[in-house]
């Protein structure tokens, strides 16, 4: 499991050397209500492709090495563990220069489209974090069966915002 801490820590670690990075996944949904609602076992991160090399160094400097196996992989996105089984799910993000941002989905040309309104700051512990808005968070939680865990995070946002989803 991952707790706040580490999340901070990571986040800390890549501020440091001005990679920018937004938390999504359980984490983002999180950092938007301002506390954390449940236990995390990973920790999803959306990046600027162009910054991949600086974060890469930045991770495998605290630790962290890429797992190879990690399905699906790459160019869709790649995950980093350090030997506390703390996992990093991240997502590499092409801006335009309108703000918006494209994440490969596969390697068929198919992409994940992150509007310029996607990025928005939450607060996990009191600290500022980048992350995903309530509307994209809804949004990628469509077109598939959800687990429990994604059921307690449309909750969470349904309570927090009065926003619709659809499960």
């Amino acid at each position: 499991m991952m707790d706040a801490s580490v999340l901070l820590r990571v986040l800390t670690l890549l501020r440091d050397v001005r990679c920018e990075v937004w938390v999504a996944g359980g984490w983002g949904i999180d950092a938007l209500i301002g506390k954390v609602t449940r236990e995390h076992r990973d920790l999803d991160l959306l990046h600027r492709v162009e910054q991949e090399p600086l974060l890469i160094e930045t991770l495998e400097a605290a630790g962290f090495a890429e797992q190879p196996d990690a399905s699906p992989g790459r160019p869709v996105r790649f995950v980093m563990m350090d030997q506390h089984g703390h996992e990093l799910d991240l997502h590499p993000l092409r801006f335009e220069a309108d703000g918006s941002a494209v994440q490969q989905a596969d390697d068929h040309g198919g992409v994940f489209v992150y509007p310029a309104d996607a990025f928005t700051t939450g607060l996990i512990e009191s600290a500022a974090v980048g992350c995903l808005s309530a509307a994209q968070q809804v949004a990628f939680h469509q077109g598939y069966e959800p687990s429990d865990r994604d059921r307690h995070d449309m909750a969470q946002l349904r309570e927090a915002f009065g926003i619709a989803t659809h499960f």
